[in-house]
């Protein structure tokens, strides 16, 4: 009897909106007001958005050479194993697991519940459901982190029925959120309740621009974490050493434009010192100061749309590192399942979905997005690494498509993660050196396994 495979059923439309529908999430919706609270001023703020999107745009031309190189499931993953020994590879998976994909499915539920709370208020954070001692501490659960929970599974569920299901479901929900995210800078041009001033306010609080500006662009990785998650998914795509190029590149550019145009709706709805009170629902309380409570509807709408799109997208692509690693032998072997009906790797997304829970019912949104958000550049700097290193040992090898601006591109994406990790390292520490931390269980189970193989 034959082992069922993975199926080549993503096309480069279903490609490009898997990049879009992974990165744009909560991250617009929710982290501009959070940023704002350590910035000196409104163009700093806008600028940090154009740099993080930059930035990721550099990471995405560089990924898209390897991932024509490399076109099967499991991304960086096996850019780091091709270029420097299965360890590498095992440890970025590692993390992935632990902390960047189940820490940002978790962290983006959580904004989905908050949003749906403004429908539903009994519904909210605030409202805690019960208390459990245990030996170390009090473990609280609110009835958001239920919900929370309860979108992770469902989103699981459709994931569960294939890929088919899930990217059909993705582009649904991709095309909805950018339609609602377009409704910002329309509000900005016709509103009559806007305020136009942009008037830059230092706090207090603010010591150095340099590393609150540092600070600012962690926040937008945030936003833009899951500009590679195609690279995961590319034993599905069709002709990928064609498709995943073109996907990477559009999608990027489409995010850029929408996250630019948004934060310039929010400068202009709201001046700074209103921007900094504002938290995770920065997005609700400028449509509101547009166009009324008519307009803080639509963009909660929108928000609840554009959370359940990007959790979809990134359940389907990173269940699939979790198959690669299992096939490769460095992984629960049960994870390299795959359906024999839906043809889902339906083990790791199940996997996945419960680790995902687990962080959503432990953790708050801020602290979630900077264990992610360190661990995930900190790798990617790594892979740009290996890209150099491909490019000088294997200078033969088949290359469909070839990162444009080389040398510059890439080395600019190595740089500026290698500048936002050292600044993550002086001014979140106890949460960077949290997210280290939890690589070290890992070298433990990749000596098992790599013993077992």
């Amino acid at each position: 009897m034959t082992k069922p495979s993975l199926e080549r059923a993503i096309g480069q439309k279903g490609a490009t909106l898997l990049v879009v529908g992974s990165v744009i999430g909560s991250g617009i919706f929710s982290t501009t007001g959070v940023m704002a609270d350590s910035m000196p001023s409104a163009t700093l703020l806008v600028l940090a958005w154009v740099v993080g999107c930059l930035f990721a745009l550099m990471g995405a031309l560089t990924y898209a050479e390897l991932g024509a190189m490399f076109p099967q499931s499991g991304g960086v993953y096996v850019f780091l194993r091709e270029a420097f020994g299965s360890l590498p590879g095992f440890l970025y998976g590692w993390a992935t697991l632990v902390v960047v994909l189940a820490g940002g499915i978790a962290a983006v539920s959580i904004v989905f519940a908050d949003y749906l709370s403004y429908f539903v208020p009994a519904l909210s954070s605030s409202n805690v459901v019960f208390s459990l001692p245990l030996g170390f501490g009090t473990l609280t659960v609110s009835a958001g982190q239920i919900v929370a929970v309860a979108s992770i599974w469902f989103l699981g569920g459709i994931n569960y029925l294939g890929v088919r299901a899930g990217s059909g479901t993705n582009a649904v929900l991709t095309t909805a959120k950018v339609t609602g995210l377009a409704l910002l800078p329309l509000f900005a041009l016709f509103a009559s309740q806007a305020n136009p001033e942009w008037t830059p306010v230092v706090p207090a609080e603010v010591v150095s621009p340099l590393a609150a500006f540092g600070v600012a662009v962690v926040a937008v990785m945030w936003a833009v974490e899951g500009f590679y998650f195609l690279t995961f998914s590319a034993g599905e795509v069709k002709d990928p050493q064609r498709v995943v190029p073109r996907a990477q590149a559009l999608g990027l550019l489409t995010i850029m434009a929408v996250y630019v145009s948004v934060n310039l709706a929010y400068v202009y709805a709201l001046p700074m010192e209103e921007l900094r009170g504002t938290g995770t629902r920065v997005a609700e309380v400028a449509a509101t100061a547009m166009v009324g409570q008519g307009g803080a509807t639509v963009i909660a709408l929108a928000a609840l749309v554009s959370t359940l799109g990007a959790n979809a997208a990134v359940i389907l692509a990173g269940s699939r590192l979790f198959y690669a690693m299992a096939n490769d032998g460095l992984f629960f072997p049960a994870a390299a399942a795959v359906h024999p009906r839906y043809r889902s790797p339906h083990v790791a997304i199940i996997g996945l979905t419960l680790w995902a829970s687990v962080l959503a019912l432990s953790g708050t949104f801020e602290q979630l997005f900077t264990y992610v958000v360190f661990t995930s550049v900190l790798f990617g700097m790594t892979a740009g690494l290996a890209f150099f290193y491909l490019r000088a040992t294997r200078p033969d090898a088949d290359r469909p498509y070839r990162v444009w601006g080389y040398p510059v591109v890439p080395a600019l994406f190595v740089a500026g993660g290698l500048f936002l990790v050292v600044n993550t390292l002086i001014e979140k520490p106890v949460e960077s050196i949290a997210g280290l931390i939890l690589l070290v269980p890992g070298l433990f189970f990749y000596f098992y396994w790599k013993r077992k193989t």
